[in-house]
């Protein structure tokens, strides 16, 4: 049923509108389990080869001819109509403004409504409204109680482009739709963007908590399906899996059919950069006691004989710190001879460092660092106050600090290592466990250099470092990385997990490569005689031929190993006998070796 503002309407699009020339198109929604088709979103396209045939063009027509309400009525009527003439029974999804849902909700009622879309010969059930520019209804609450009295007639709802910045996570709570749209800034090329990547598994668990299918919108390359698929995201859409088409598909693009149907996993872009932040939560708070500003130098000797482990004391006005005394220095200086007696009755703030370090209980590693690397040296031996919100919390010392530090170095090591950027063991393990899971055949490759330490002995850990770096880069150059994984483990330990067909030749020629560039590392002397001559393990001087980079291989079959912990010890072992017969690539299958 046309409105007045259409029929008075003299724009372009209301004479579409009056002609009935607006007609839908079918985008299938697709299951990223199996690759079946879902369902279909409708969308609505004017007359072929005019300015109006684009959904944009459209909808700035109908901003423009102020027929927003008028245009969104004729598309759902349309959407619905064709559907119902082609006899589909599949679910449709049809977007719908959350204001238009409530103004025909308000006007019509549920069961007039639910009665127009059955007359179409559309089930309620098998209809699912994509509620749009949901930002802007002022009232949340009324929106919620309109969706709750459609979803009780059988529609279910789901929410378009989640991410794009306008979209809502109190929407999300409250109106717990069926499916969620991602929107497609997050998928485009996922593939290469670890932050992305990252930003979907965070969607997924919240997802998780409201029992909610993601449907990841504008998949357009192979590369990102793959991804999506292994994330474990629900649904997909986009032009990759078939673009809007006026007739309702069977089957999705062949070639997203064949990414579906191949076993080989995904390999997760990763973020090539150590982390050195971080919250330090494990972090030790000694509980100690404060004084005020106006304590005299008495109380405090006091303070520290009552307390033989404390470090130092923190100077508190009312709850914020504002200085730090050093048990060391003030009682060297309250215990010389008539100190006591002349000083003793003075305020101790005179032996206060009035600009100690302070850390938030939350703090970051970085800001730890800074104490380690900076040049007063007294907050090594004072520590640091620990604050809550400001507030004095208690105090930390140098010992603590070196170890937290420490700790949290090698924890970020173990996600990605510091000198390489590489993956570190976390991700290794992860993928490794993704690849058992999947059933995919692959080769586990684990990388170690021949006679590294007295090369590093030798040059220093600058062309030890360069040296590894090498490795890195050659492993990188030699492995495809949509299939092929390199991670770090760490010194010159280095795992590639093969999904590539050709990587037997891909090892070979990281070894010739390796051969070949390493030489450069070495000073002239040493290149013309073969070697160096430095003291093995035993402390024995001895000559050591050029570095070189030893390979074990591993065939991984289905159903050979039952987690990461078994592959990479066999890696291990391979690796172990290839070093043993020098340079080269050793490839074990089952219980077999050779040298190849």
């Amino acid at each position: 049923m046309r409105s007045n503002s259409v029929r008075r309407g003299r724009g372009p699009l209301a004479g579409l509108m009056r002609g009935n020339e607006l007609y839908p198109v079918f985008q299938p929604i697709v299951s990223l389990r199996d690759g079946s088709i879902y369902s279909h979103e409708a969308l609505i396209r004017g007359p072929k080869n005019t300015s109006l045939h684009a959904p944009d063009a459209l909808l700035a027509a109908a901003a423009h001819e102020s027929l927003n309400y008028e245009f969104e009525n004729v598309c759902v009527t349309v959407a619905l109509d064709r559907w119902g003439t082609l006899l589909e029974s599949g679910r449709l999804f049809v977007n719908v403004s959350a204001e238009v849902l409530v103004q025909v909700l308000k006007h019509c009622g549920r069961d007039a409504l639910m009665d127009l879309i059955s007359g179409f010969g559309v089930l309620p059930r098998m209809l699912v409204l994509e509620i749009t520019e949901y930002e802007r209804v002022a009232d949340m609450d009324h929106l919620a109680s309109v969706v709750r009295e459609i979803r009780s007639a059988g529609v279910s709802l789901a929410l378009d482009d989640f991410g794009d910045g306008r979209s809502s996570l109190r929407l999300w709570s409250q109106l717990k739709p069926e499916f969620v749209k991602i929107d497609k800034y997050f998928t485009k090329d996922i593939s290469q963007h670890a932050d992305k990547l990252k930003t979907i598994q965070a969607l997924q668990q919240i997802a998780a908590v409201f029992d909610t299918a993601l449907v990841a919108e504008g998949i357009e390359t192979e590369d990102d399906l793959r991804v999506l698929r292994d994330l474990g995201i629900t649904y997909g859409q986009g032009y990759f899996l078939g673009r809007p088409a006026p007739m309702p598909r069977e089957q999705i693009e062949e070639d997203a059919l064949d990414v579906m149907r191949d076993r080989r996993v995904a390999v997760f872009p990763e973020l090539r950069r150590a982390s050195h932040g971080g919250s330090l939560s494990r972090l030790a708070v000694v509980e100690a006691p404060a004084v005020g500003p106006s304590a005299t130098n008495d109380e405090l000797a006091s303070v520290f004989l009552a307390h033989a482990n404390l470090h130092a004391v923190a100077v508190v006005d009312g709850t914020r710190p504002v200085g730090i005394i050093n048990r060391a220095g003030f009682m060297n200086e309250y215990s010389k001879l008539y100190y006591r007696e002349v000083w003793g009755r003075k305020p101790c703030m005179a032996h206060a460092n009035l600009e100690p370090r302070l850390i938030e209980r939350d703090h970051n590693v970085d800001e730890l660092v800074g104490i380690l690397t900076s040049d007063d040296q007294r907050y090594l031996a004072d520590g640091f106050i620990v604050t809550d919100n400001g507030r004095y919390e208690g105090l930390g010392t140098g010992e603590q600090l070196v170890r937290s530090v420490t700790e949290t170095r090698i924890e970020a090591a173990r996600h990605a290592n510091p000198l390489t950027f590489l993956p570190g063991n976390i991700p290794i393990s992860q993928h490794i466990e993704r690849l058992l899971r999947s059933g995919v055949e692959f080769v586990a490759c684990y990388a170690d250099l021949n006679n590294f330490k007295p090369f590093n002995d030798q040059y220093g850990y600058w062309r030890g470092d360069e040296m590894i770096r090498l490795v890195a880069r050659l492993a990188l150059a030699h492995c495809d990385p949509q299939r092929d994984f390199v991670g770090h483990v760490g010194g010159d330990d280095f795992i590639i997990l093969y999904q590539s067909a050709d990587w037997e030749s891909q090892c070979r020629r990281i070894v010739s490569e390796f051969a070949e560039h390493a030489v450069e590392l070495f000073d002239m002397p040493a290149r013309e005689a073969g070697g160096i001559h430095a003291e093995d393990r035993h402390g024995v001087s001895r000559f050591f031929p050029m570095t070189t980079i030893s390979i074990g291989a591993v065939k991984i079959h289905r159903d050979e190993y039952a987690n990461a912990e078994q592959v990479a010890s066999v890696a291990a072992r391979a690796k172990h006998d290839a070093k043993t017969y020098g340079e080269g690539l050793l490839v074990r299958e089952t219980s077999d070796f050779s040298i190849r």
